[in-house]
């Protein structure tokens, strides 16, 4: 038979079908609720409600393929390097991971509850004084966090593992092993190679504002605090200095800078003010806070922070800690906005030497990162030192911006264990209590051991050049950490409450 309809452009267009008869399997709707091949504006929402059907868009579809893919490559490495697939509890019990549990009641044991596990951290431990001396697991993770396009509410997957014997140093070489062999098998990217830039915990805030700085983009912060020490400008008086300088921003008209001072002052920077003033081409000081730059000023700006003619330069004036978040987020928007980042490429680094410390709030000295972290200096330290000046064997692996891992070198210590919870206000009963499991299983002769976990999710987004996380989970909530699929969460009946020991209150 003549082929009279062929057609090139598409993947059938040489195939011609002749029916005979035909046998209706599955019957469909005439109207569709969205349409399925395009990646036309769909509400988010609908699509979630019908999700079988989003999935058979193609990218979406191969997102999910991608994924599977990835898992294999995972599984493949770590299975090279010697590390044994193990799999720990869901139902397990409440841990300080620095998000809210999700509980769980036992109808067999009244007035009790599990927690979903934030992450397998105290049984990964525990598998080291079993023996198991690497180990590993693609770990469902379950926190009580706000939604973020790089944050899935509710539950999120970690490549985590952990090894006996081990340096942080051995970490790192298993993270710049598996991490950059999997990017560059997925992507045409250019991916960094091991071994990562290093950027301590203080050097990242100081430089970028914030403890993942995305290195494709060049801006850096600096401190000009002693630049502006005798200036009559007010609102600098009593305040820590940042400033970035942007080369060639001299370009720019006077509605960037209007612009960027609105972005300064909005509820998501919260910034007082944004000061600005450029250097023009011929070297003249013009617009913004022109008439504060004495040639004193001008003169150090110039030999001691590198101002070029035709640069802008941005002024952040606060609190110090305020002052470098804000000035960390003014960089982020000025990379944005002015295109600045770096293309096609994965920039990685880890920033280490985290703080073992923070002060919450309130005033209290609080864990700044994993409470089961090893402190640097070990007893000695937390018996000697401010706590605020204590460092901890942390660290995360940063890839263009986002936080893609964490780890540490544990504490295997019960001693130091006890002495590093009672600095942030546990008493030795409250470790037991919590971390009987732990805090007994040291006793046992524990070696020495350290891990890291990176996030599955967020990879498979950067490797699939996605910016909402969404889009590579099969079935994920939306925004308000709904499932409008399954409509979860639900208003269960009065006798499953009952069977669970639960009465809800009205208030």
């Amino acid at each position: 038979m003549e082929r009279s309809n062929k057609n090139s452009k598409i993947s059938t267009g040489e195939i011609e079908v002749v029916a005979s008869e035909i046998e209706i399997l599955g019957k469909c709707k005439n109207v569709l609720p969205f349409e399925i091949n395009t990646d036309q504006e769909v509400r988010e929402d609908l699509r979630l409600e019908y999700r079988y059907l989003d999935l058979r868009n193609e990218r979406l579809h191969n997102n999910i393929l991608l994924r599977s893919k990835i898992l294999k490559t995972f599984r493949d490495k770590m299975d090279e390097l010697g590390f044994t697939e193990i799999q720990t509890p869901i139902l397990a019990n409440s841990s300080p991971e620095g998000a809210r549990d999700y509980l769980v009641p036992s109808r067999i044991n009244p007035g009790e509850f599990y927690a979903l596990p934030q992450a397998p951290q105290q049984f990964k431990q525990l598998l080291m004084v079993s023996g198991f001396n690497k180990y590993y697991q693609i770990a469902p993770c379950f926190r009580d966090e706000d939604p973020r396009a790089d944050r899935a509410p509710g539950e999120f997957y970690q490549l985590d593992f952990e090894m006996s014997f081990a340096t942080q140093e051995d970490v790192f070489k298993v993270i710049e092993e598996v991490i950059p062999y999997t990017f560059e098998k997925f992507t045409n990217y250019k991916v960094d190679k091991g071994p990562f830039l290093r950027i301590p915990y203080r050097e990242a805030m100081e430089k970028y504002g914030i403890d993942k700085p995305d290195l494709r983009n060049p801006l850096i912060i600096q401190d000009v605090t002693k630049v502006f020490a005798n200036s009559d400008f007010n609102a600098f008086k009593g305040k820590t200095i940042k400033a970035i300088v942007v080369p060639n921003g001299a370009e720019q008209g006077r509605k960037f800078f209007d612009k960027m001072g609105e972005f300064a002052t909005s509820d998501e920077v919260g910034a007082k003010g944004l000061a600005w003033t450029k250097f023009e081409e011929d070297g003249t000081v013009q617009g913004g806070i022109a008439k504060f730059i004495t040639d004193d000023i001008k003169e150090k700006l110039q030999n001691d922070f590198g101002v070029k003619n035709n640069s802008a330069i941005f002024f952040i004036a606060d609190e110090f800690t305020k002052a470098q978040k804000i000035a960390g987020l003014i960089r982020i928007e000025l990379g944005n906005r002015l295109d600045l980042l770096e293309k096609d490429v994965f920039k990685i680094c880890f920033i280490v030497d985290f703080p073992m410390y923070e002060l919450s709030d309130e005033g209290t000295i609080d864990f700044n990162h994993n409470p089961f972290s090893m402190p640097q200096g070990g007893m000695e330290a937390l018996e000697t030192k401010d706590p605020l000046d204590i460092l901890a064997y942390q660290f995360d692996l940063v890839i263009n911006g986002l936080e893609m891992a964490s780890g540490a070198v544990r504490n295997h210590n019960p001693e130091i264990m006890v002495k590093a919870f009672e600095i942030a206000g546990y008493k030795e009963d409250d470790v037991k209590n919590r971390f009987g499991a732990l805090y007994t299983a040291f006793q046992y002769g524990t070696p020495p051991h350290a891990g890291a976990a990176p996030g599955i999710d967020r990879m498979v987004m950067l490797i699939a050049d996605s910016t909402n996380i969404r889009e590579v989970i099969a079935f994920p909530k939306n925004k308000k950490a709904r499932d409008v699929l399954m409509r979860s969460p639900s208003v269960v009946t009065e006798q499953q409450l009952k069977d669970v020991h639960i009465k809800l209150r009205d208030d």
